[in-house]
């Protein structure tokens, strides 16, 4: 793959398997209003938590009437308690190593002030020159906001950037930001579909 200058990574489901994480925070916040927990047996809900930002989410959670006490709840709990519940996917450190010294690298996700403690729990920080979050735009994905700002941090136009996604959501965003588009684990296509982040270094001849 030629004319690549830039890299970008969602998180979840991308560079890590997080679904347990998520689940678990959104049902403390559940249980704080007294609503039932999530489950992997509820497939759609499950997988809202997953993707998207923590306001769109609590807003299709909570009766509306309960979600600006929800919104204050969640913003004051401490994600890194959920932390251990995540896992790196399979050989993310090896990968991020070797495109690092040819690519630089971004995060875009529609996490918020839970990325930053993210990557450093996992020593991962320093392979990334920019991180964009919901924090960071008006508008989260799937708007192409978030990925147009990484392309610029990243010194480059969209056009020559490569987004590595695992939701419609990241799919739409990269349509509409006209930046090229990696579909991986199977959940959705893209120009290209990855089973594993080391696919990434055999495409691109790293």
């Amino acid at each position: 793959m030629n004319k690549i200058e830039g890299i970008i990574f969602d998180c979840d489901g991308v560079l890590f398997e997080s679904r347990q994480a998520n689940l678990a925070y959104y049902n403390r916040i559940l249980e704080q209003f007294s609503y039932p927990a999530i489950t992997v047996e509820q497939p759609d809900r499950a997988h809202l938590c997953h993707t998207a930002s923590s306001p769109y989410v609590l807003s299709v959670l909570v009766n509306p009437d309960e979600l600006q006490p929800a919104l204050e709840y969640a913003a004051t709990l401490d994600y890194r308690q959920f932390i251990p519940q995540m896992q790196p996917e399979p050989y993310l450190r090896q990968v991020l190593e070797k495109l690092s010294h040819k690519y630089p690298l971004a995060v875009a996700t529609n996490r918020g002030t839970s990325v930053e403690p993210i990557l450093s729990h996992f020593g991962l920080e320093d392979y990334f020159s920019a991180v964009v979050t919901s924090c960071d735009v008006s508008r989260p994905k799937p708007a192409p906001d978030m990925l147009l700002l990484a392309a610029e941090k990243l010194g480059t136009v969209p056009k020559k950037c490569l987004f590595i996604g695992d939701s419609e959501l990241d799919q739409q965003a990269a349509a509409s930001a006209k930046v090229r588009f990696a579909g991986y684990g199977g959940c959705v296509s893209g120009e290209l579909n990855l089973q594993s982040h080391l696919q990434l270094l055999e495409i691109l001849s790293v």
